[in-house]
């Protein structure tokens, strides 16, 4: 079993091998999150996302990643009815409730191609697996309890499946409800949600977590989605499906 952990994007970034990786893989998958931050972070004055800031978009020449990445922002605020939005109070583009799932979901497929079916990729929590761990046994994750981070309230058998949490606990109020602006989601302090990969699960976890209280209804609605939410009581609600990723 291979494991590697490096500060990137703001936060640490894991790389688990069950298999034996080809040369320099982790080194390229490494490189790779470290290119997109260069690309998409708000707060790097010299990236794409910072130029897109400074100057009109018709300007500005745009990447393939970036006219993707806009164009999944574009549609998940369709999907989730305007309560995923990239751009901040200010105005400003700020890509980071979706890039972090994307990047993921990429450094899979980057893993993948080079032949290793048996890894997980956790960036900030977010994670992708595929296959099984060195023993031979489903890769299990946790969910930690947002009032205790020392604490693991839930371990799930994501079997492939993506996970991504949408949280106030760790960096405090971040995400906001685009239709209302000034008010902080206040209701709610942690929602994870399991989707088909990890994009999938990060778009729509910023999402629902910005509806607060009503987000687990959505997810419930949507096929292929389950979550998990907690409340600032410390109540759990889970969707009728989350059961089935829960380890025994």
């Amino acid at each position: 079993m291979f494991e590697e952990t490096r500060i990137l994007m703001g936060m640490p970034v894991t790389v688990g091998l069950a298999d034996a990786p080809p040369p320099g893989l982790v080194d390229r998958v490494f490189a790779y999150f470290a290119e997109i931050d260069r690309r998409f972070s708000p707060y790097n004055p010299e990236s794409e996302v910072s130029a897109l800031n400074r100057h009109a978009p018709d300007t500005v020449s745009l990447s393939r990643d970036m006219r993707e990445v806009l164009a999944l922002a574009v549609r998940t605020k369709r999907q989730t009815h305007g309560y995923f939005e990239i751009r901040r109070p200010d105005g400003r583009l700020d890509p980071s409730g979706i890039v972090k799932g994307w990047a993921i979901r990429n450094a899979a497929t980057l893993i993948s191609a080079a032949g290793v079916g048996n890894f997980f990729v956790d960036a900030g929590g977010d994670i992708q697996c595929h296959g099984r761990n060195a023993c031979g046994e489903d890769w299990k994750a946790g969910i930690r309890n947002p009032f205790n981070d020392a604490e693991i309230i839930k371990v799930l058998t994501p079997r492939g499946h993506g996970i991504a949490t949408s949280g106030t606990y760790a960096r405090g109020q971040h995400i906001y409800n685009p239709h209302h602006p000034g008010r902080p989601i206040e209701d709610i302090v942690s929602l994870t949600v399991i989707g088909p990969d990890v994009l999938e699960a990060d778009r729509f976890a910023t999402a629902a977590f910005a509806m607060g209280r009503d987000g687990i209804f959505f997810i419930e609605a949507e096929p292929g989605l389950e979550a998990y939410v907690v409340d600032r009581r410390g109540i759990a609600t889970e969707t009728t499906g989350f059961h089935a990723f829960v380890a025994a």
